[in-house]
């Protein structure tokens, strides 16, 4: 299957992969280097944001709801100015935040992590209806934060586990049952990054280290897997005008010497379609 760059500027950590379903829009993240970037129409613009940035949710056409290591925060990408919305593990110097996804319900699904991977010292929070509430401690790197259509289930994985996990979600989106393991890719040696689900339920999950992003039915069995032109692959969205391109941030940070497309961020044309990104309401 063909894969293009379709941004090749480095990333040491790209992340937060989101397409802009009103404005068309590609955002992502260099996180490493307190970077958002976004690319509209084959225009590249950036801003630097002066701390760890590394996911985001779309409010409206110009604003977004982004988690850096200290806190969440709006940013107007028209104007540049920033609003804080809520401390994010602020007086912990420990952590940043990392995967992160709106859920159906206008939602914000964020994770922490350890800033030098420390084991157990990251979480899983949700923001809803003003409020910021921790859903799961003692998580290592948690990635994956997707949601099926409709929003019957969560996922997530902590990476050094090799496990995606699956939770059931009430009426309102909080998690109701003990989340279960969804796929389990630690025999295969595969470490799940970013995940995000299609319009079918099936969960794409960008493997870090393997230069893919594999799909899995909503019965969590390995349909296919496209093969990224670089090996730290970190994020998927699924974007373009029919949602059929999947997009796919990298890391150039830890990768070969030898890897000269470490860092880019790739467009794969797929023969499934996305889900439109749900709205952060606030």
């Amino acid at each position: 299957m063909s894969h293009l760059v379709h941004s090749d500027s480095i990333c040491a950590l790209g992340e937060g992969a989101l397409w802009h379903p009103q404005t068309h829009t590609l955002y992502w993240f260099d996180v490493l280097k307190g970077t958002l970037y976004a690319s509209v129409d084959q225009h590249q613009s950036s801003w630097s944001l002066g701390r760890m940035v590394s996911a985001a949710g779309w409010v409206d056409d110009t604003v977004l709801l982004i988690a850096s290591e200290r806190d969440l925060f709006t940013f107007d990408t028209a104007t540049g100015t920033e609003t804080h919305v809520a401390d994010l593990e602020a007086d912990n110097p420990v952590t940043r935040s990392n995967d992160g996804r709106a859920d159906p319900w206008g939602g914000f699904w964020i994770g922490t992590m350890g800033k030098e991977d420390q084991s157990g010292a990251g979480a899983i929070y949700r923001y809803y209806d003003g409020q910021l509430r921790m859903l799961y401690d003692s998580l290592t790197i948690p990635n994956a934060i997707c949601f099926a259509p409709g929003g019957a289930y969560a996922y997530f994985a902590d990476t050094p586990t090799g496990i995606i996990r699956r939770v059931t979600l009430d009426a309102e989106g909080w998690p109701s049952a003990p989340a279960e393991p969804f796929v389990d890719l630690s025999r295969e040696g595969l470490y799940p990054d970013g995940a995000v689900c299609d319009s079918a339920g099936n969960l794409w999950n960008a493997q870090y280290g393997a230069g893919r992003v594999a799909c899995y039915s909503p019965e969590g069995v390995f349909m296919t897997a496209l093969g990224i032109a670089t090996a730290l692959t970190t994020c998927p969205a699924f974007g373009g005008a029919d949602l059929s391109t999947l997009f796919v941030t990298s890391a150039a940070h830890g990768a070969a010497a030898d890897d000269r497309l470490a860092g880019m961020t790739f467009s794969v044309p797929t023969g499934f379609r996305g889900q439109a990104a749900h709205r952060v309401r606030l």
